[in-house]
C-alpha cells in the first residue's frame, strides 16, 4: 500500500505518488481497517498489545471484526502511559515491547510545547513515511509552481548532536535522525532539487554558525534557488533578522571567496570553502540592494535576492502564525505556503491551509470535542470529550484531537492537537490545526488556549503598528498565582520607539479582548487582577531559544513557548523586563 519506487525523472515520480494516493484516499475507510490490521500483524506478541489481547489469536479474523475488537479492548493512552516502555528501550531491554521491528532510534521532542522533552521511537518507517510525506507534499506543489530540474532550495535546516542512552540507543531530534537518513538524500534525488548547504552546514551543531553558512551559500547560489524553506516559520525570520545585522560579512565573503572568522568548525570551513569562488560582481549587486533594502526596513528581501524563486514554504500555522506578518514583510509579495502533512491544495494562503490525511501511514481515529459551558467546569479540563469515532466517521466543521496508533509503537494515543476537519480530498478527511489542547492561561475557572492568547496578542499588537510604526518581535505569557489576585502577565519584544499611552492602551485593549466568559467574570469581580504588560529588552527571545538549544533543543523544532511557568525562562524575562504596564480594562 506505499507508493513505488521510480528512479528517472521526477515528473514520472509526482504523477506515480499522486495517482497513489489519489488511489488510497478515494477509498480511505477500507484502506484505515487494512492499515491496522498490517500493524497488529507487524507488532503482533508484543509485551504492550499482550497486555490488551491476552491469548486471542486475530489470524483468521475478519479486519472490521480485528478493528472493533481493537478500539474495545485497547485503551485510550497517552506519552505517560508509553513512558515505561520508552524507557526500558532506552536502558537497553531487548525485549518485543512495543514493535517487533528493533528500535535503535528514540526522537527527542524540543521540549517546548510542555516544558521537558519527550523521547519518541523511531524506527526505519518513520523515515520512509517522512520521505512520502515530503515527496506526495512536492508532487501537489509542482502542479502549481513547476520547479526546474537541478535547482537549489534554501533550507533553513540543522541537526542537533545525537547521543547514546546508557542501553546504547541513539537519541536525537526527529529531525536530526532525519537529515542524517539516506532518505533525505533519496529526496532530492526524486525531486531532482538540491539543498544550497552540504551535510556539514547542516550537522554542523552550532545554529549560528549553520545560519551564516545558509545565507552565504542561499546568496552564492542566487539565480538557482527554486524556494525557500525551513521546517518552522520561525527558523526563515530568525534567519533574515540574523542577515540584517551580518550582511556586509557575507558580502566580502562572497567578493573575495573567503569564509568569515564566526565559522570556527573546521569541517564546515572545509565544505564551504570548497564551494565558494570569488565573485565581485556578484558581492557589489548584493551590497546595493542590501543598502537599498536597509532603507526599506528590509521590505521584500527574499524577492529581491531569489528572482527564480516561486514560494516560501514552511509550517506556519498554530504557534507560527505570529510570525506570518514578519515573513510577508520579508517575501515582497512571494506566496507562503505552507509545509504540513499532505497540502493538496497547495494554492492556499496559510491562514486557509488544510493537511489531508494519508490513511495508509497510522491509523486515524478522531475524538469530537467541545468547549465546556462558559460558566461551569473545572480549569483543568478543556473540552469536552466523545468517544472517539474512525477516520471515515467524522463530519465536517467539528473539532477533534487525534488519536494515533503506528507502525512505530504507539497504540490509541491522544495527540493533543486540536484539529478541524474542513472537508474531504476523495474520501479521506482535510483537517486545519487550531492549536495544541492543553490550555496555557488559567487561574480558577477561566479557560484560555494559545489560539486564545494569540488572538488577544493579534489585537492588541495593531496598535503597535498603527500607532507607533512598532514592531512586535515576539512574545509569551505567565499565569502569575503568587499574588493574590493571580493574574495574567503577557512579554512583548518590541523594535521600535513606543510611548507609555499607546503601550497602555495596547494593555487594555489585550484585556478587554478575552472573550472566555470565566475570566471576564473573575476580571470584573477582581478574582483574577488586572493584566500585565511587560516590555522586554532587544535580544530577550534570542536568549531564550539558546536556553532551549543548550538544553537539546534543535532550531530546526523549536517553537516559542506561547505560554510558561520554567523557572529559566521566568528568570530570563524578569531579569530582562524594562517596563511594567497594567490594565485598566475593568477599573
Amino acid at each position: 500500500m506505499e507508493p513505488k519506487n521510480i528512479n528517472g525523472s521526477s515528473r514520472i515520480y509526482e504523477h506515480d505518488i499522486i495517482g497513489w494516493f489519489e488511489d488510497v484516499s478515494e477509498k480511505a475507510g477500507q484502506v484505515q481497517t487494512e492499515t491496522l490490521r498490517r500493524i497488529l500483524e507487524l507488532n503482533w506478541g508484543v509485551e504492550y498489545l499482550s497486555k490488551c489481547f491476552g491469548d486471542i489469536n486475530f489470524q483468521d479474523m475478519d479486519a472490521t471484526a480485528l478493528e472493533s475488537l481493537y478500539t474495545s479492548l485497547v485503551p485510550l493512552s497517552s506519552h505517560a502511559d508509553l513512558e515505561p516502555y520508552i524507557s526500558r528501550i532506552a536502558d537497553g531491554d531487548t525485549a518485543l515491547l512495543l514493535t517487533r521491528q528493533p528500535i535503535k532510534l528514540l526522537s527527542l521532542s524540543s521540549g517546548t510545547t510542555e516544558g521537558r522533552q519527550k523521547l519518541v521511537p523511531f524506527t526505519d518507517h518513520s523515515a520512509r513515511t517522512t520521505l512520502q510525506i515530503f515527496s506526495l507534499a512536492a508532487a501537489y506543489r509542482s502542479r502549481v509552481y513547476p520547479t526546474r530540474e537541478g535547482g537549489r532550495i534554501l533550507e533553513f535546516i540543522y541537526s542537533s548532536k545525537q547521543f547514546k542512552t546508557k542501553g546504547g540507543v541513539t537519541v536525537g531530534t526527529a529531525t536530526t535522525h532525519y537529515y542524517e537518513s539516506e532518505e533525505f538524500k533519496i529526496k532530492q534525488e526524486k525531486t531532482k532539487c538540491f539543498t544550497c548547504s552540504p551535510q556539514e552546514v547542516i550537522s554542523g551543531g552550532d545554529y549560528r554558525q549553520s545560519t551564516y553558512c545558509h545565507l552565504l551559500l542561499g546568496l552564492f547560489f542566487c539565480d538557482q534557488v527554486e524556494f525557500i524553506t525551513s521546517t518552522f516559520a520561525y527558523s526563515i525570520v530568525q534567519a533574515f533578522r540574523e542577515f540584517e545585522v551580518v550582511w556586509r560579512e557575507i558580502c566580502d565573503d562572497i567578493k573575495k571567496g573567503t569564509l568569515s572568522e564566526r565559522i570556527s568548525l573546521p569541517k564546515m570551513r572545509k565544505a564551504v570553502l570548497s564551494i565558494i569562488s570569488p565573485n565581485p560582481s556578484l558581492a557589489s549587486k548584493i551590497e546595493e540592494s542590501c543598502e537599498e533594502l536597509e532603507n526599506k526596513n528590509w521590505a521584500g528581501l527574499i524577492s529581491k535576492f531569489w528572482p527564480n524563486s516561486k514560494y516560501v514554504y514552511s509550517i506556519m500555522t498554530g504557534s507560527m502564525q505570529p510570525y506570518l506578518q514578519k515573513l510577508r514583510h520579508y517575501a515582497g509579495g512571494l506566496p507562503l505556503r505552507v509545509g504540513l502533512g499532505a497540502n493538496v491544495d497547495p494554492y492556499l494562503p496559510p491562514e486557509d491551509a488544510t493537511f489531508a490525511v494519508i490513511p495508509t501511514f497510522s491509523y486515524y481515529e478522531f475524538m469530537p470535542l467541545y468547549r465546556q459551558n462558559q460558566d461551569c467546569g473545572s480549569a483543568i479540563v478543556d473540552f469536552i470529550e466523545d468517544e472517539p469515532v474512525p477516520l471515515s466517521k467524522v463530519k465536517e466543521g467539528q473539532a477533534y484531537d487525534i488519536v494515533l496508533t503506528t507502525f512505530t509503537g504507539l497504540y490509541r494515543c491522544k495527540l493533543g492537537d486540536v484539529v478541524e476537519v474542513t472537508g474531504f480530498h476523495n474520501g479521506t478527511p482535510k483537517l486545519n490545526f487550531i492549536c495544541r489542547r492543553k490550555l496555557i492561561l488559567t487561574i480558577n475557572i477561566d479557560k484560555n488556549t494559545e489560539k486564545d492568547l494569540q488572538m488577544v496578542v493579534e489585537k492588541g499588537s495593531q496598535l503597535l503598528v498603527s500607532k507607533a510604526r512598532a514592531e512586535l518581535v515576539d512574545f509569551t505569557s505567565h499565569a502569575e498565582l503568587e499574588t493574590q489576585p493571580g493574574h495574567y502577565i503577557i512579554y512583548w519584544e518590541i523594535k521600535g520607539d513606543v510611548g507609555e499611552d499607546v503601550l497602555g492602551e495596547c494593555c487594555r485593549k489585550m484585556d478587554a479582548s478575552f472573550v472566555d466568559h470565566g475570566y471576564v467574570v473573575s476580571r470584573s469581580t477582581n478574582s483574577i487582577g488586572p493584566l500585565e504588560l511587560c516590555i522586554v529588552k532587544i535580544g530577550t527571545f534570542k536568549k531564550i531559544l539558546e536556553y532551549f538549544i543548550g538544553n537539546g533543543a534543535a532550531l530546526s523544532q523549536f517553537k516559542t513557548p506561547r505560554c510558561t511557568s520554567n523557572h529559566g525562562l521566568l528568570k530570563i524575562l524578569s531579569g530582562s523586563t524594562i517596563k511594567r504596564i497594567y490594565s485598566t480594562a475593568y477599573s
